[in-house]
């Protein structure tokens, strides 16, 4: 048998667990042949071994997962008749659900933090104990929720799988130095040897209510969500992040500069742009529309609406119905005497524009001659997100998205395939952000959601993954995470706090082709089929405008501030030489202002520091007669007697050359 830690490789023998393979305190599991395993495991001679370190991407699921079972026994003693729901990790921490008489407070968080350091203190056991389905209910007999999953384990239980899956079961106790039984909870693990190695690099974050498996017709819980890392020093930099991006956070900035809001009179997230907003979306969708036009992207536009057939066909009301608002009944006819006459049709808002686009794409003959054809649609689409899960601008109901679908050959598929990473990356780029990474999506091997010959999926997924790796960024693999149809590129960008946001995605589609029967001539004369790649640039105008806002912190660039310059006179008699000074950019697009208003200049200077203008322009009597002015910066820094036309072009400059000022 041969085990790999840091690189190396070592020969080990049979019936070793991992205590007797692995000496640094550092590794908290073990992968055997590619499962993640306690280190008290044992080990067989043809086994592969590597050691998970608790810093790793899987060691710190562990860490987190462990850290929530603490929680969890710490709320059970502190709350005697708290009932389990499920702990799962997430991204940078955990949570866990609990029935409770009363909904936690502040203080109950306190609380539970105190007692849970304590625990870790007391260097308690993980101890798996493989069970039957019977021994397992005997065992969790007074947690309701445990025994419902218990029943479902060979169905869909979502974030439950860390609990349950088709396979057998086993709970996890939480035992006491001297062998004494303190605790315990259905578990797949694994998890950390000792509660000791959980450290004191955790804290808790906040309560929220959730619905029991996330179904809104069953019963609410209370979840309680927090974080761990492998160092004290991990966390501060993590506690650091939070609360830079509660600063940050684009719903409170929105209301501040007044850019967009959610009427409770519209419903759940339905946002409405602001004139200040709108000129940001506009500068937005101006210069993407723009960058398309010149890389032979052709617009079309589509309907909010359409009949139900549309969508049986394209499979949305097989795969996606969940997420689809509820049909509209119309066109039926009734006569006088109340009989139906004809019968109604449903109509759907669309959630997706593909179909529409295929359409398009069929209404007449095509020549291969006219491929590669790329479509481009700025289309409004709807979908039914839970209350829950809605997110200012970055998770809404109603959403633009900027959609393009291109028809190809399959010679033309690598070069096309380059040409449009390129294309996103520069335009992404354009809009401030630089930091990136790619995801490769592939399928999940004899998983039957996946339509499409194997000879297809493997060249499709050789063609993107040469493509991600000649654009020389660093490329991550994410098995399984295909869409049924095909798999994709994601292009993942870091933001200005080390944020990571999915943007855009590039994905092979060798199912909507079939399933229309899209056919194109080829040089032979005879037909073929097209290959789809769909392709959304942003993901959605909203969710990328609520991220650049994050970004930039309010601090947009010049090019797409809502107001590029205010200039201020240092008194009243100023004011003209200003107007003058204004109007000769206002006539070149610029969006500059001048303050008339009776305020003292600082509270001028303030309020439109404030409202993160990037320019604050101020000229006095000096000014006047040298024929200068002075700029103040976002930053306090300010340069003084700046000739006017030198004036006009630093301003110029940086709209035009997208810089952050």
């Amino acid at each position: 048998m041969n085990i790999l830690l840091a690189g190396k490789t070592h020969q080990v023998s049979e019936g070793a667990t991992g205590f007797d393979l692995f000496e640094l305190r550092e590794v908290i599991a073990m992968h055997v042949n590619g499962e993640a395993r306690d280190l008290s495991h044992v080990v067989a001679a043809e086994d592969q071994v590597e050691g998970i370190l608790i810093d790793s991407p899987a060691g710190l699921e562990i860490l987190r997962h462990s850290t929530a079972h603490v929680m969890a026994q710490a709320v059970q003693e502190l709350f005697p008749s708290a009932k389990l729901g499920i702990g799962p990790y997430i991204t940078d921490g955990f949570y866990f659900d609990f029935d409770v008489e009363e909904p936690f407070v502040p203080d109950d968080l306190k609380r539970v933090e105190k007692r849970m350091k304590e625990l870790v203190g007391k260097s308690q056991r993980f101890t798996r104990v493989e069970v039957s389905d019977e021994e397992a209910k005997r065992l969790m007999a007074d947690e309701p929720y445990k025994l419902e999953l218990i029943g479902l384990k060979s169905e869909d239980v979502q974030e439950g799988s860390v609990e349950v899956s088709s396979g057998g079961l086993s709970v996890y106790e939480n035992t006491n130095p001297d062998g004494s039984f303190a605790w315990r909870d259905l578990c797949r693990g694994p998890h950390l040897p000792n509660t000791r190695q959980i450290g004191k690099s955790f804290s808790l974050s906040r309560s929220a209510a959730a619905y029991w498996r996330g179904n809104e017709n069953n019963k609410q819980l209370q979840r309680i969500y927090g974080t761990a890392w492998a160092t004290k020093e991990a966390l501060t930099e993590h506690l650091d992040r939070i609360e830079q991006a509660a600063k940050r956070d684009h719903r409170k900035l929105g209301v501040e500069l007044d850019l967009f809001s959610f009427p409770e009179e519209i419903g759940s997230g339905l946002a409405v742009f602001h004139p200040k907003g709108g000129i940001i979306r506009k500068v937005m969708e101006d210069y993407s529309r723009a960058k398309h036009e010149e890389a032979g992207y052709e617009f079309v536009y589509t309907p909010h609406i359409t009949k139900s057939n549309l969508f049986e066909q394209s499979g949305h009301l097989n795969w996606y119905s969940d997420g689809m608002f509820p049909p509209m009944k119309l066109d039926s006819e009734v006569g006088e005497d109340g009989e139906v006459r004809k019968q109604g049709v449903d109509y759907y808002l669309k959630p997706m524009n593909c179909p529409f686009h295929i359409l398009i794409f069929k209404s007449r003959s095509r020549s291969y001659r006219e491929l590669p054809l790329r479509m481009f649609e700025f289309g409004s689409v709807y979908r039914y997100e839970k209350s829950g899960v809605l997110h200012g601008l970055t998770r809404v109901r109603g959403m633009t998205q900027d959609d393009a679908h291109l028809f190809v050959t399959q010679d033309q598929l690598q070069q096309e395939l380059t040409s449009v990473l390129k294309f996103v990356l520069d335009l992404l780029r354009d809009y401030g952000l630089n930091d990136f990474y790619l995801e490769l999506s592939t399928r999940e091997e004899g998983n039957p959601k996946f339509v499409g010959e194997d000879a297809i999926w493997e060249s499709a997924t050789k063609t993107l993954e040469q493509v991600a790796n000649d654009s020389g960024l660093e490329l991550v693999a994410d098995p399984g995470g295909a869409a049924f149809y095909g798999p994709k590129i994601s292009v993942q960008a870091r933001d200005a706090i080390g944020r990571t946001w999915q943007m855009s995605t590039i994905q092979l589609d060798f199912n909507l082709p079939d399933r229309f029967n899209l056919e194109y001539v080829g040089s032979d004369g005879a037909r073929h089929q097209p290959i789809m790649i769909h392709r959304a640039l942003f993901g959605s105008i909203e969710r990328f405008f609520g991220v650049l806002t994050e970004h930039y912190a309010g601090h947009f660039p010049p090019w797409l501030a809502p107001v590029q310059a205010v200039c201020i006179p240092v008194a009243d008699e100023f004011a003209d030489y200003l107007d003058i000074f204004a109007s000769s950019l206002k006539k070149e697009g610029v969006r500059i202002n001048v303050d008339h208003s009776d305020s003292r200049m600082q509270k001028k200077i303030r309020d439109h520091t404030l409202d993160r203008v990037p320019f604050i322009i101020l000229a006095g009597a000096r000014d006047v007669e040298a024929g200068t002015l002075a700029f103040r910066f976002r930053d306090g820094n300010q340069r003084n007697d700046i000739p006017l036309e030198e004036a006009r072009q630093l301003i110029r400059d940086a709209i035009g050359n997208k810089e952050q000022v």
